[in-house]
């Protein structure tokens, strides 16, 4: 005997045994207990729902005689009675099925509906049933329209169809629809186990979900799905064999990505996307379980009663729904979704799926210890190779104010900037004496040039350093003036290929008592969003206390940021009233940021072309040139 396959060997035989469609089960119950039939039923939805089981049940409830042969119309067939074992079997001359996908034309509707004029040959009712409906042409509609309408009394219609709008308003006014609901995973994973238990065949929990996650409401498609997976694993369900048989994305790979993001680290972020193309996994599938498990988060911040105790990755969906703020998951919720419709115009697929998930990146406030953005960034492009210095503030350079850093949110940097440098101290041009004291670097006062100008060297007896080595009379580099130019008080020029950029709009940092007391004030709350930028952008000119409560005066000068629900945000998160002014801000916690960054930035420079081994270099290679933007400082957590 050939084998049956699970879909059809497990079809339900009665409305007892349909899984997740009690609403119809109801209805349908109620009409036959009560004798109240309708004529026409129309049955929709997706595939594998159970329309045709429903249709077939309805048959065998209206022609059931029992198992004493003396039964009436029943919720409840007996299925042992000729008419119910040969509806299952598909010989029951009175029940008839036509596929109207391949019988769409008015011939084949107009010879049916010729034998609906026969009164029933073994059964108490006829029963046409034309699965998907909605294939049948215009004509064929009209030919049964009539029919349709006014059947014979012992004529019963079932119209099935996974389209339903298609189907003419004039055909729906004569029908009792139904709309069979896509299956819940839980009930297709509870269902599956108890097929497989009936066929003795070992599964592993994690199996049943993958199985019920991938037939998407379909049950038919999880039978389909649980006999493929059966095959491949020669008899045995486990979590890793159905994963690799559906190509799914392990979950693990799922939560690292979103613990990358929570910690806005891109390198971790690219790193995921990397692994994902060395295992071969599926782009799209990446995006559809990050967008499932961005749902899972979202519903655990909402309603945490809501997830399943007993299912093993709760645990693990709660710990990430506490890493992100709801906002900024339903963004990304969001961005998953259009990523997958957009992966079919990217170069390749995980080309795709990583601008995807950089641009979750690029949209989400910064995370922990953020780096902050320097000032030198905004003038200079990116340098061909970065020379990365590790060194403490000199003292030649007058530090900011020490004050807590806030969480920054990624400040946008309009045309013209507002980038607040500390004013460098001027090289001090006295001879040097005996004690060794640092030489600041005069760019530090110059605008930055372009990428392609060239820095010339100090001469090396202008910066000799404790005498600690010996630098000897190497060659002047290529672009060094003639020597009856080089006096102590000229002035160092570019070279004449040196062009300057626009210089962007420069404010001067003024601190104020109250700029540090606001910087104080914010840096004790985790303000985010465009909430926290109006906190970052505004000048505090004040503070007062009345009724009991602070009140602010605050300068703000982007028109957005002064916006009433902002600043009503704003005031709930600091208990406080808040009066804002337009202007200019000299004084502010983004300002204060910035000067900082440039305050490091300008004293990494100046070491490193102070250096011993910088200028034994320079003066080894007359060619050798430190490239404008190529220094950067390490940052360390605390400044």
């Amino acid at each position: 005997m050939s084998y049956l396959v699970l879909a059809r060997k497990y079809r339900p035989q009665s409305f007892e045994q349909l899984v997740g469609q009690e609403h119809v089960v109801q209805a349908l119950a109620n009409a036959l207990t009560q004798g109240r039939l309708h004529h026409a039923y129309l049955f929709t939805g997706t595939r594998g729902v159970g329309k045709t089981t429903v249709s077939r049940i309805l048959a065998k409830s209206l022609n059931c005689t029992g198992a004493d042969g003396a039964g009436g119309i029943t919720a409840q067939p007996c299925g042992v009675c000729n008419a119910c074992r040969d509806i299952d079997s598909g010989r029951f001359v009175d029940y008839v099925e036509l596929d109207a996908a391949s019988n769409r034309g008015v011939e084949e509707i107009s010879q049916l509906l010729d034998q609906a004029v026969y009164k029933p040959v073994v059964g108490r009712f006829k029963v046409y049933m034309i699965d998907e409906v909605h294939m049948l042409s215009n004509t064929a509609f009209n030919a049964m329209l009539k029919t349709l309408e006014e059947p014979p009394e012992y004529l019963k219609f079932v119209l099935a169809t996974t389209d339903p709008q298609k189907v003419p308003v004039t055909v729906l006014s004569r029908c009792l629809q139904f709309n069979l609901r896509p299956m819940a995973a839980a009930d297709v994973q509870s269902h599956l186990g108890n097929v497989l238990g009936a066929e003795n065949v070992p599964a592993e929990p994690g199996a049943l979900r993958l199985l019920s996650r991938a037939a998407r409401g379909s049950m038919r498609d999880a039978l389909s799905l649980t006999d493929q997976a059966i095959a491949f694993g020669a008899g045995n369900l486990t979590e890793a064999g159905v994963r690799q048989m559906l190509g799914s994305v392990d979950r693990g790979h799922v939560v690292s990505i979103v613990d990358a993001l929570a910690a806005a680290s891109g390198e971790a972020v690219v790193a995921q996307a990397d692994a994902l193309r060395g295992a071969g996994l599926s782009a799209a599938g990446t995006l559809e379980d990050l967008a499932s498990l961005f749902q899972q988060m979202a519903l655990a911040q909402a309603a945490p009663a809501a997830l399943d105790d007993a299912d093993g990755e709760t645990a693990e969906i709660r710990r990430l729904a506490a890493l992100l703020p709801a906002d900024e998951i339903q963004l990304m919720y969001s961005m998953a979704l259009h990523g997958r419709a957009e992966l079919h115009l990217a170069p390749d697929e995980y080309a795709g799926l990583l601008m995807v998930l950089l641009r979750m990146l690029a949209f989400r406030p910064a995370g922990t210890t953020p780096k902050p953005v320097k000032a030198a960034a905004l003038v200079r492009p990116p340098a061909v190779a970065k020379a990365v210095v590790a060194v403490p503030l000199p003292k030649a350079v007058a530090p900011v104010a020490d004050m807590p850093a806030p969480v920054p949110a990624p400040v946008p940097v309009p045309a013209p900037a507002i980038a607040a440098p500390v004013v460098a101290p001027q090289p001090s041009p006295a001879p040097v004496s005996a004690a060794p004291a640092p030489v600041v670097s005069p760019k530090a006062a110059e605008p930055a040039a372009s990428f392609g100008a060239r820095l010339r060297p100090r001469p090396v007896e202008q910066a000799a350093v404790d005498d600690e080595a010996d630098f000897g009379d190497g060659p002047p580099p290529d672009d060094a003036p003639p020597p009856w130019m080089e006096a102590d008080d000229a002035p160092v020029t570019a070279t004449p290929d040196a062009r300057e950029p626009d210089a962007p709009r420069r404010i001067e940092l003024r601190e104020t008592p109250e700029g540090a007391r606001w910087a104080e004030r914010i840096a004790a709350l985790n303000i985010l969003g465009m909430t926290g930028e109006l906190a970052r952008q505004a000048q505090a000119l004040g503070c007062e206390a009345a009724d009991g409560r602070e009140v602010w005066r605050l300068r703000v000068e982007r028109e957005s940021l002064r916006a009433p629900a902002l600043v009503a945000k704003l005031e709930a998160a600091l208990d406080a009233k808040l009066l804002i002014e337009a202007g200019v801000a000299e004084d502010s916690i983004a300002l204060r940021t910035v000067a900082r960054a440039e305050a490091q930035q300008r004293a990494a420079e100046d070491l490193a072309e102070t250096h011993p081994m910088t200028r034994t270099l320079l003066s080894q290679f007359p060619s050798a040139r430190i490239l404008p933007g190529s220094v950067q400082p390490v940052l360390t957590p605390s400044t």
